[in-house]
């Protein structure tokens, strides 16, 4: 079973044996969405299903509001989280994957095309069904090719339903509530998984507020990953996150980024350099600074 990355190797591997399993191509575009599927169409590991992380893996129905605020298909239930791509309720998420036919018997392997930062939300969703066994090919599809991985541009079958079964969750969802309350405590440290400038507020091209939720540490996701595009080695992830703790306690570390995507990667990586489950703050600074009478802050913490 694997539950943080998985090489192409043993990918192949995986491929050559009994175990059942389903794999996932979670490639998006957060500014031009119709080109995740477009990429996907062209070229995508042979049976590959894709997952779309605005109507699969969010929500999310219909253009936003005025003010980022999401407008929810009534029929789908409250989701589970707010911000730009607020999570689907359980209920429906695992209706979805019954579906597609994903049992819960499935080794579920996950990529993109972009550095982790989409695919790690179908993995974090999964253990936030109880799901265990899912793992991110570590280097995406880049990585598959650059082995001499075959791809197709085929469309892929329907699959049997199935019914997916939710069990207790392994992964640590919190709410804006309780952000709030625990905000400046030591028992929660927010780590801020945007990119440096849209954290100190110096740009922000999406939400109505810029800069970052008081006491935020910044760690952007594309520091988890060394120049080939995989995840860096453990021990030097172990090293880079205790630097930035300086000291404070790990397993008190909340997630979060501009809609609770792009944390993910930083959540699989103290995960494995051997922090344990940390948790994911899912609404994110676009539900934060959406949410009137909230402090936030710009510049550097310091």
């Amino acid at each position: 079973m694997y539950t943080t990355l998985i090489s192409v190797e043993q990918l192949q591997q995986l491929q050559q044996g009994d175990t059942p399993f389903m794999v996932f191509d979670c490639s998006f575009e957060l500014m031009k969405p119709e080109a995740g599927p477009q990429h996907y169409a062209a070229a995508h590991i042979p049976g590959a299903l894709y997952a779309n992380l605005d109507t699969d893996l969010s929500a999310k129905h219909g253009a936003p509001g005025a003010h980022g605020e999401v407008v929810v298909a009534q029929d789908d239930g409250p989701p589970a989280s707010g911000g730009r791509h607020p999570l689907p309720s359980c209920e429906k998420f695992a209706t979805w994957l019954s579906s597609i036919g994903f049992a819960n018997d499935m080794q579920a392997v996950v990529y993109d095309r972009n550095g982790a930062n989409y695919c790690g939300r179908l993995w974090w969703m999964l253990k936030w069904m109880g799901h265990d066994a899912v793992a991110v090919l570590d280097g995406g599809l880049q990585a598959w090719q650059a082995a001499g991985g075959e791809v197709t541009n085929r469309e892929e079958p329907a699959r049997f339903q199935s019914n997916f079964v939710p069990g207790e969750p392994i992964a640590k969802l919190v709410t804006t509530d309780t952000v709030l309350r625990r905000l400046g405590q030591p028992d929660q440290n927010l780590i801020d998984a945007r990119a440096g400038a849209r954290y100190r507020g110096e740009v922000e091209p999406l939400d109505p507020i810029a800069g970052h939720i008081p006491g935020a540490l910044n760690r952007p996701f594309a520091d988890n990953l060394g120049p080939d595009g995989k995840f860096k080695p453990a021990s030097q992830l172990h090293a880079e996150f205790e630097s930035l703790l300086a000291g404070r306690d790990p397993a008190t570390v909340v997630h979060q980024c501009g809609s609770g995507v792009s944390a993910v990667p930083n959540l699989l990586a103290m995960q494995i350099a051997g922090f344990g489950t940390t948790a994911l703050y899912a609404g994110s600074w676009s539900e934060w600074s959406n949410t009137p009478g909230l402090p936030t802050r710009q510049g550097a913490e310091p």
